[in-house]
């Protein structure tokens, strides 16, 4: 299990928190994502066979928001 945190573009509002969130726990392969609204930061634990912190970051930027870093 692999564990990343991405740094995310200021977020406006909790349902932005929740619109990422609820995309990151669908996507196959992620087997824990919690997104903080007030640190604007989503931590994601995964299984690097099943997806990969690519497929994580253009889920999150397809959702229109912007990944400052990522560590």
């Amino acid at each position: 299990m692999t564990n990343k945190t991405y740094q995310l573009q200021t977020l406006t509002c909790p349902s932005c928190m929740a619109k990422i969130q609820g995309a990151l726990r669908k996507t196959a392969g992620v087997k824990e994502a919690e997104v903080l609204f007030n640190t604007s930061r989503a931590k994601v634990s995964f299984n690097e066979d099943q997806v990969s912190s690519d497929t994580i970051k253009k889920t999150i930027e397809s959702l229109g928001f912007k990944i400052l870093g990522e560590k």
